[in-house]
């Protein structure tokens, strides 16, 4: 299972696939909280009654936050160049980049 793990991750070895969870675990969750003061501080709750639309900016605002908290963590744990091409990846995919 952790073979396929690795093969999945293109992780270099157990401790380098551990190491890719964590970030993306403090990535994770430091985006959604982040996300509230954010959207507080712009009042959007107040500007947005229609929850859909809300919603959809509020992934919005978690996606950037994600973006670019995955560079800053992942060169915390010095996988720099791992995170940013699984940023280009993710990028190309939603035809930000080509």
């Amino acid at each position: 299972m952790t073979k396929k793990l690795i093969k999945i991750f293109n992780a270099k070895s157990l401790s380098h696939l551990s190491i890719i969870f964590i970030v993306f675990g403090l990535t994770g969750s430091l985006s959604v909280l982040l996300s509230e003061p954010i959207l507080n501080f712009l009042k959007l709750k107040q500007v947005i009654s229609f929850t859909p639309v809300y919603v959809f900016f509020r992934i919005l605002i978690v996606l950037i936050i994600y973006q670019s908290s995955l560079l800053a963590i992942g060169t915390l744990f010095g996988q720099f160049e791992y995170f940013r091409e699984i940023q280009k990846k993710f990028l190309k995919r939603i035809r930000i980049l080509k």
